[in-house]
């Protein structure tokens, strides 16, 4: 335990609780240093403040750019008490115990529409991140608190110590100090690089900053750790910013599976629809006249794997279809929009199941960037939000799909998106009949949709199909004419697309490329 506090220095951009600790500071009778706004807004409240012009005997300088930056300030906040005391009392510099600093808030004024660089450049902190850093360095004697939400912590430490804190406190916010100047470096140097590169380019660096959200009982399989961390603020409608408002945390196949789920629902804007994936492919995906019949559609389509899936809905989950759900079959999550109350008491009869809400849908695909992990390396890619719609089609068969095959045409190709590669999808009528994923032959994906429709006995009769890519021999079409389908919708582009061609004329099938490939990986 340090001497009490008898000196802070308070300067924020953001004012939220500041009166209350002043006053808290206040009442223990320590010494406070202020700067500009800051001042003001403790003056206000009848707190005292010293300027720091007047402790410096500076004044602030260059429209406000210097005014901390001097040695009767960092030397108080970096001078150590047991050996730096005698060269602190010889050039007059004051300890000073407590440092209350957030920095300008640069990653809000350039994520302003109309943000010029000027703008951005001025809202470079400088004075701020040297006191954090020299107090959070110097942390044996000095508290630093740079987040508004620990206030409570050093008002309560002070109150129970006679006006000090303790040892653990001060590291604790010195470690959080370093993570958030860290932080804040990171989106300067993320923002200059991009403007230095050339449009279009990645830049030559990147720094990314997560902040763990849970620990989780395990990784993928049991032997391994794991944690997860998301954005410090997430987008809304995400699996990140989800609420979880019953069931055990989330486990790490959990999280995978539910933003598969997630991500492949929100594209359907036509009509209630619902998703279920097993092991982060879609296993049954369709629409309804409503949030029950697009279930239900879903849930015929692979009732086998849907036992322990993940239920994604684009629409509130009602009261009727939660009491049908957990009665039927075992499931790991549900998510929803809304889970409506009478849904949520339904629910409750399940307790380990984890039901969570996004709130609307935010349009149809997610926009960012995607991350894979290499050895030694980072894979960085935009996300994959092409869309097609039914003006992009081109028709390259003799036989001209119909209206009804159009649209599972456009349905299939929204679903075969998010089935890892090689993908192959059968739907008819707004929903998955058969789906065959992730083999290295996508003739043996589509004979495994087949099988999987046959053993559901789900007709392949008059669906339509969807893959990936492109077929690269005509064997994949030969395989579909042979399961029944009348179309097929795939990128084209493959050096045998006549072959393809060909081989749908002989059996009388519509095609259509789409010029677009959707692997998954």
């Amino acid at each position: 335990m340090t001497t009490p506090i008898r000196c802070a220095l308070v300067s924020v951009s953001d004012k939220s609780g500041i009166a209350e600790l002043g006053a808290s500071l206040a009442r223990h009778g320590v010494k406070i240093l202020s700067t500009g706004g800051t001042a003001k807004a403790l003056r206000d409240s009848g707190i005292d403040v010293i300027e720091v012009s007047d402790h410096t005997g500076f004044p602030e300088m260059m429209a406000g750019r210097v005014k901390t930056l001097h040695p009767k300030i960092h030397g108080g906040l970096l001078g150590r008490r047991d050996v730096d005391a005698d060269v602190m009392l010889e050039n007059d510099i004051d300890p000073i115990d407590l440092v209350v600093v957030n920095l300008y808030p640069f990653e809000q004024t350039i994520s302003k529409p109309g943000c010029d660089f000027a703008t951005a450049i001025e809202n470079i902190d400088i004075g701020g991140p040297a006191m954090l850093r020299s107090a959070a360095k110097n942390h044996a004697d000095v508290a630093v608190v740079v987040d508004p939400s620990d206030y409570s912590r050093v008002i309560e430490e002070m109150d129970n110590n006679d006006g000090a804190v303790t040892d653990a406190l001060r590291f604790d916010l010195a470690v959080k100090t370093f993570e958030h100047t860290a932080s804040y470096d990171g989106a300067i140097a993320n923002y200059l690089t991009q403007r230095q590169a050339p449009e279009g380019a990645y830049p030559r660096s990147m720094h990314l900053t997560f902040n763990k959200s849970d620990d989780m009982r395990y990784g993928e399989n049991p032997h391994q750790s794991a944690a997860f961390y998301t954005e410090r603020t997430p987008p809304a409608s995400t699996i990140a910013a989800a609420e979880l408002i019953q069931g055990k945390a989330l486990s790490y196949n959990n999280v995978a599976d539910a933003d598969a789920a997630l991500e492949c629902v929100r594209g359907f804007d036509e009509g209630p629809a619902c998703v279920i994936v097993k092991h982060a492919n879609p296993c049954g995906v369709a629409l309804g006249d409503d949030i029950s019949s697009a279930y239900e559609r879903a849930f015929i389509t692979d009732p086998t794997s849907a036992f322990g899936g993940i239920i994604a809905f684009n629409r509130p989950l009602t009261a009727e279809l939660a009491a049908h759900i957990v009665e039927r079959q075992f499931v790991e999550v549900i998510i929803a929009p809304e889970i409506e109350a009478g849904a949520r008491e339904a629910l409750s009869a399940k307790p380990n199941v984890r039901a969570l809400i996004t709130g609307p849908l935010n349009g149809p695909t997610l926009a960012g960037q995607d991350f894979k992990r290499v050895g030694g390396g980072l894979l960085v890619q935009d996300r994959d939000q092409g869309l097609i719609v039914r003006e992009d089609l081109k028709f390259v068969t003799a036989r001209q799909p119909t209206e009804s095959e159009i649209n599972d045409l456009l349905f299939a190709w929204k679903v075969v998106k998010f089935v890892k590669s090689n993908a192959i999808v059968y739907c008819k009528d707004g929903m998955t009949v058969g789906v065959g994923a992730g083999q290295m032959s996508r003739v043996y994906s589509a004979k495994i949709g087949a099988i999987k429709a046959a053993d559901e006995n789900l007709q392949v009769e008059g669906a339509v199909l969807a893959s990936d890519a492109f077929f690269p021999f005509r064997d994949g079409v030969d395989q579909a004419a042979q399961a029944g389908v009348t179309a097929v919708i795939q990128p084209g582009g493959s050096m045998r697309d006549d072959e393809a061609i060909a081989a749908a004329n002989e059996h009388g099938l519509a095609m259509a490329f789409t010029g677009m490939r959707h692997f998954r990986h």
